[in-house]
Formats: structure tokens, C-alpha cells, sequence
């Protein structure tokens, strides 16, 4: 499967009170992790939303491991874990590059839902249906 890496580095306004990593913050890294999977496939936001598709997160579960800290440089790595037709599950992990030490676990389910009506697609737009198929049957052919 194809697996996005994406390396970041923990700055002060991604901190808390606390001198760690908020966590509105990992969650942000893990929305950027899986734009830019998309986007691996030349999939970007704006011409999904042109061609009159969304893809709103509809379940996440995010399993806090440890806490990043302020100069830390963390990796997002994020693929495909799930197709069932309707919906796709994303599955992330967020880990200290030094180290390798996980930080976060997460899985998001994502829907397809239409920009003009707001209306979910009860089968996933056949474009991306094609690449979630072959990614988890075959990712060699992607």
C-alpha cells in the first residue's frame, strides 16, 4: 500500500500550556497527512470540490500515546486501511523521528458527499473508488 510520510517540527504555537503538543494540533497534522495522501494520486481539494465532492470525516479514534514536545520533529504517516464502498478508513500514526516512539494512533472513516446538496454519495465518487480499490487489492497498479 501507499503510505504518505510527512515530517513537521513541533513549534511553540503547537504547544499548550503544558509545553507539549496540543492536541488540536495532532489533529491538524493528521488532516494535512491525508490531504496530501489524496493529493498523491492528484486528487487535491479544490478540484474534488470542483467536481462536486467532499470528503468529510464521519468517525475518528485517536489513541494518545505520549506527548511531542516544543523542537521535536515528528513523522505523520498515513494510508489506507479500509474500502467498503461507501466509506474509507484512513489509518495514521504520528512518531518522533528521533526515537521512532509513537506518539499518536489513529484511524478516520471518510464519506463522499455531494458540495451543491450536501448529500452523502451512497457509493463512493467511481474516480477515488478505483484508486481505494487497487490500493488494497493491489498497490502495485496504482
Amino acid at each position: 500500500m501507499t503510505k504518505h510520510t510527512m515530517i513537521r517540527k513541533v513549534y511553540y504555537s503547537d504547544t499548550d500550556a503544558y509545553g507539549v503538543v496540543w492536541h488540536g494540533s495532532y489533529l491538524r497534522w493528521l488532516e494535512a497527512g491525508r490531504v496530501e495522501w489524496c493529493e498523491l494520486f492528484g486528487y487535491t481539494l479544490p478540484e474534488l470540490t470542483a467536481q462536486d465532492i467532499l470528503l468529510p470525516v464521519t468517525n475518528m479514534n485517536v489513541k494518545f500515546k505520549m506527548s511531542a514536545k516544543l523542537n521535536d520533529v515528528v513523522v505523520v504517516e498515513t494510508e489506507i486501511s479500509k474500502f467498503n464502498g461507501l466509506a474509507v478508513t484512513f489509518s495514521q500514526t504520528i512518531k518522533s523521528q528521533e526515537t521512532g516512539k509513537t506518539y499518536i494512533e489513529a484511524t478516520f472513516d471518510v464519506v463522499a458527499i455531494s458540495n451543491s446538496t450536501g448529500k452523502l454519495y451512497r457509493r463512493m465518487p467511481a474516480m477515488l473508488a478505483e484508486i481505494f480499490e487497487k490500493e488494497l487489492k493491489c498497490p502495485e497498479l496504482v
